[in-house]
C-alpha cells in the first residue's frame, strides 16, 4: 500500500505541473489589466506603472512564472491583489465552508441515489423503478443554476420554509437548498448506477445460495449483493466529492455561499492573477488527493483488489 501512494504520490508532480503553466499562460493572455483593476480608471499613469513593478508584472513571462513557482514549492501562493492577503490564508478560510457544502450534498446524493437505486433493483418495473429513472432523466437534464433558482422560487420565496441565501453561521435551515441543488444531478447518476449495479450482481450464483439458506431478503440484499455492487458506486461517489469540491462555483454564487468556488468567481472579475492561479493549484492537489482516497477504499470494498 506505502509503495503504492507513493507512486501516486510522484505521478501527480508532472500533473500539477502543467496545470501551473496552463493557468499561467491562460490569465496572461486573457484581456485586461490586473493593476487597473485594484486602482480604478481614475489613476495616473505613474501610480499604475509603480504598482506594475512592485507587482512584478513588467517582467518578461518566463521570469513572472519562474517566481511563481518558486513561491509555489515553498507553499507561498502570492498575495491577493483584492484582500491584500496571503492567497494561501485565504483559501484555507474558506474551503472548510464548501467541505462542509461538498460533503453535505454527497451524503444527501449517496441517501436518496442508492436507497432508489437498490429499491428499483429489487423490485423491477414497479412504481419506484419507474419513479427512480424519472428522477434519473429529469436529474441529469437539469442544469444547476436552474435547479437552484426553482428551489429558490419554491422553498424561499412561496412556501417560505427556508432561507434563500447565505451562510448564517453554517446553520442547517441554510445549508439545505445549496446541498440539494449541489446533490441533485448525483442522486440522479447514483440511482441509475446502483440499479444497474444491483440488476447484475442479484441474479449471481452467491445471491442465489444466500436465498436457498433461509437469510432474511434484507440481509442477502444489503450485505451479500450490495457490497459487490458496491466498486462502480465508490468511483461515482468520489469522482462527485472532487467535483463538489471544485466546481461549486455556480452553486455558491446562487446561494452567496463563502466558499473557495465564490472566491475563485470573484477573483476572476477582478483580474487577481495570484489568486485565481493560487485557487486553481490548491482545487487540483485536493482533487488528486480525493482521487488517491478513492483508490484506496476499493481494497476496503472489495478484498479481491490488490496494489501490487
Amino acid at each position: 500500500m506505502i509503495p503504492f501512494i507513493g507512486r501516486r504520490l510522484l505521478s501527480t508532480i508532472p500533473t500539477l505541473f502543467g496545470v501551473l503553466v496552463v493557468a499561467f499562460l491562460l490569465l496572461n493572455v486573457v484581456p485586461g489589466d490586473p493593476v487597473a483593476e485594484m486602482v480604478g480608471e481614475r489613476a495616473d499613469s505613474a501610480t499604475i506603472a509603480r504598482l506594475r513593478a512592485q507587482l512584478r508584472l513588467d517582467d518578461p513571462l518566463p521570469v513572472q512564472f519562474g517566481h511563481y513557482l518558486w513561491g509555489a514549492v515553498r507553499g507561498d501562493l502570492g498575495r491577493s491583489y483584492i484582500t491584500q492577503r496571503p492567497v494561501l490564508g485565504d483559501l484555507v478560510e474558506r474551503f472548510p465552508k464548501t467541505l462542509q457544502l461538498a460533503l453535505s450534498a454527497m451524503l444527501l446524493a449517496a441517501t436518496c441515489g442508492i436507497t432508489l437505486g437498490v429499491i428499483a433493483a429489487v423490485r423491477p418495473g414497479g412504481g419506484v423503478d419507474r419513479f427512480s429513472m424519472l428522477l434519473a432523466y429529469l436529474g441529469v437534464s437539469f442544469p444547476v443554476y436552474w435547479v437552484g433558482l426553482l428551489l429558490i422560487l419554491l422553498f424561499a420565496v412561496l412556501l417560505r420554509w427556508l432561507p434563500p441565501s447565505g451562510y448564517g453561521g453554517g446553520g442547517i435551515a441554510f445549508l439545505v437548498l445549496p446541498a440539494l441543488t449541489l446533490g441533485t444531478r448525483s442522486i440522479a447518476v447514483l440511482a441509475r448506477m446502483t440499479r444497474s449495479a444491483m440488476l447484475d450482481v442479484l441474479p449471481s450464483d452467491f445471491v442465489r445460495t444466500a436465498r436457498a439458506k433461509g437469510l432474511p431478503e434484507s440481509r442477502v440484499v444489503g450485505r451479500h449483493a450490495f457490497r459487490n455492487a458496491l466498486l462502480p458506486l465508490i468511483t461515482v461517489l468520489g469522482l462527485d466529492v472532487g467535483n463538489y469540491l471544485t466546481g461549486s462555483i455556480l452553486t455558491e454564487t446562487i446561494f452567496s455561499w463563502p466558499g473557495v468556488g465564490r472566491y475563485v468567481l470573484l477573483a476572476i472579475e477582478k483580474r487577481d492573477l495570484p489568486a485565481v492561479q493560487g485557487s486553481i493549484l490548491f482545487l487540483s492537489v485536493t482533487f488528486v488527493l480525493v482521487n488517491l482516497l478513492t483508490d484506496l477504499l476499493y481494497a476496503k470494498a472489495d478484498p479481491r483488489v490488490a496494489y501490487d
